[in-house]
């Protein structure tokens, strides 16, 4: 347990691997169910369409709620959805209730070895974690949260092989194939749920951050639900995860269902490939934090995006499944450090009482051009090639890297200092200049903001302070 860690860091951590391992399962396992039981590959994108557009918007509902009533809520909640969307799927074929819970569950959202890190409650989730920690140690702290996301996913890779489903199997044969897999998703959200009611909330934190800033003479508390002291970075992270998006929704939600159009291997072949790159992503989700301080968060970022984009290109042309396996595990090594650090670079920039509703916010964008994404890659699917979604994904993710080292490029967050917590206490805010606005830097633009005379030094409580 680090010093700069507390309690419920750590229960945010276990519940997280929890839900990542069922997320994993699903990642695996959802589009192979609905193609075994008769979807075609535009019904399939069209589902995932549905849950795209559902999971916006509890994004959004949750994002922007969490600041004003606390994270615990929604942390509880939403794995208890999708225990309750695992079960269903375990039990029922029918296309309107597939539907229905495939959005509840957010299953086929972000799917692949990567599906573990996604749910509605982020925003919640994220603001949580940078309450939790000093400034100088939140994208260790994330890379943490990357590292319990890959394990639970590994785990979740390996779980999947309990869908034990030989190819053309009928709808009610697929269905039984399919549940213990289903079961267990349900069984590993209903324990993060319950993991989860251990928090303390900390609804405190945006309510002590509020009083700081009135002592401090920084103006009247926002009573706003829109983040406008987060404008100058919500706008610019709308353009970037908008393209990000459109990238996003025609390779991730199709990854499985891409390695069985093309190769024939099942859900125990993919789910072990992706248990071996969740293995491999554990090394680099904990050196995210050590690369982004040599490199610059941004300039890291950059990398990681545009290196992902070109290695998709030769992953889907290689003749063998273990082949694809190899770039497949290679591109999510780099994609995975740029999580952690995109994660803590979005909260730096938030204004501590708007962070989970800037990064709710910020998602919106690229939530609805997912959705169109995801119903094109069907089309293209059908009536193209396989190819061709994750050629232009890649021609996609490189335009993104470009639109994201010009918007941030020369942007330092000012980092906002809350100071270490105890154990059960609320966070005490810093007092450091409000985190947000952009600053014009020199020569070293994009690198990080040294809290202290070492990056890694704790920063002090604003009780110390003043």
């Amino acid at each position: 347990m680090p010093a700069w860690g507390n309690r419920d860091l750590h229960v945010i951590l276990v519940a997280r691997g929890t839900m990542s391992a069922a997320r994993a399962i699903a990642g695996v396992i959802t589009a192979l169910y609905l193609a075994a039981v008769g979807f075609s590959a535009v019904e399939i994108g069209v589902l995932f369409l549905c849950v795209t557009i559902v999971s916006a918007v509890l994004s959004t509902v949750i994002g922007m709620a969490s600041d004003r009533i606390g994270r615990k809520p929604f942390l509880v909640a939403i794995p208890l959805l999708a225990a309750v969307a695992g079960v269903v799927y375990g039990v029922s074929d029918t296309p309107v209730v597939l539907f229905i819970f495939a959005a509840v569950g957010s299953f086929g959202r972000g799917a692949g070895a990567g599906g573990g890190t996604v749910g509605p409650y982020q925003p919640a989730e994220s603001a949580m974690v940078a309450d939790q920690v000093a400034p100088s140690f939140r994208a260790t702290a994330f890379g943490r949260l990357a590292f319990m996301s890959s394990l639970g996913a590994l785990a979740g890779g390996l779980l999947a092989g309990l869908a034990s489903a030989p190819p053309h199997l009928r709808a009610a044969q697929a269905m039984a194939a399919y549940r213990p897999a289903f079961l267990a998703a349900a069984g590993l959200s209903l324990i993060a749920g319950i993991v989860a009611l251990a928090l303390h909330d900390s609804k405190g934190m945006t309510d002590r951050v509020r009083e700081s800033r009135r002592r401090r003479g920084g103006g009247a508390p926002s009573r706003n639900r829109w983040p406008r002291r987060s404008w100058p970075a919500l706008w610019r992270l709308w353009i970037t995860n908008s393209v990000n998006g459109l990238a996003m929704g025609l390779t991730g939600p199709f990854v499985s269902y891409w390695l069985y159009r093309r190769y024939g291997a099942g859900p125990g072949e993919i789910g072990l490939l992706f248990a071996v790159v969740n293995l491999g992503s554990l090394v680099s989700t904990l050196a995210a934090a050590g690369i982004g301080r040599r490199l610059g968060t941004v300039r890291a970022i950059v990398a990681v995006r545009a290196f992902a984009g070109v290695l998709l290109i030769p992953m889907v042309l290689v003749p063998t499944f273990w082949w694809a396996g190899v770039l497949y595990f290679v591109r999510m090594l780099a994609q995975r450090v740029g999580l952690p650090l995109r994660q803590s670079f979005t909260q730096d920039v938030a204004d501590p009482e708007e962070r989970a509703s800037l990064a709710a916010l910020s998602n919106v964008p690229a939530q609805g051009t997912m959705a169109f994404s995801q119903v094109l890659a069907g089309y293209l699917f059908d009536d193209i090639g396989l190819a061709a979604p994750f050629e232009l994904g890649a021609v996609l993710q490189l335009v993104n890297a470009i639109v994201y080292g010009v918007l941030f490029g020369r942007w330092q967050p000012h980092l906002s200092g809350e100071g270490p917590v105890a154990d059960g206490a609320a966070p005490v805010p810093g007092t450091a200049s409000t985190p947000g606005a952009p600053v014009r830097a020199g020569p070293s633009a994009g690198a990080p903001v040294r809290a202290g005379p070492s990056a890694e030094a704790p920063v002090r409580a604003v009780s110390e302070l003043e």
